[in-house]
């Protein structure tokens, strides 16, 4: 991707926009992300903390865990990013929020060890169980 990077929710509301390339593209196939997407896995890029700053309204924060924050807009709903204290330092977006979707390159699918049966992707990518690369 180049930057700058920017995104919105569905309504238009919340807006970002990021300054420097992403830290990682990846797919995560985990329960939580399926859950709080209501998609089979969710896309997301990593950006550095000071590399980024929301342009419009801000989001919504919902809690899902202790260690986990996941922001959406009030108003429509779209998730839009991701946090949690394991990944200091950093704000995981969602790829579906970008402005030129087009632009996402994912490099590898994380908690394939709960990854649905039915959504079999043969994209080539490596697949690790979890995210520690295994």
């Amino acid at each position: 991707m180049q930057v700058p990077i920017t995104g919105r929710c569905l309504c238009g509301a919340i807006t970002y926009r990021a300054d420097a390339t992403p830290l990682w593209q990846m797919h995560c196939h985990c329960e939580s992300c399926r859950r709080a997407t209501g998609a089979a896995f969710a896309s997301f890029f990593g950006v550095a903390d000071g590399n980024w700053h929301w342009t419009g309204a801000a989001p919504a924060i919902f809690r899902s865990s202790p260690d986990v924050e996941r922001l959406f807009c009030p108003t429509c709903g779209t998730p839009m990013a991701y946090r949690a204290t394991r990944f200091p330092g950093e704000t995981h977006f969602h790829a579906g929020t970008l402005d030129r979707p087009e632009t996402f390159r994912p490099t590898a699918h994380v908690h394939c060890a709960e990854q649905q049966p039915w959504s079999d992707i043969n994209d080539g990518l490596p697949r690790h169980a979890t995210t520690s690369g295994d």
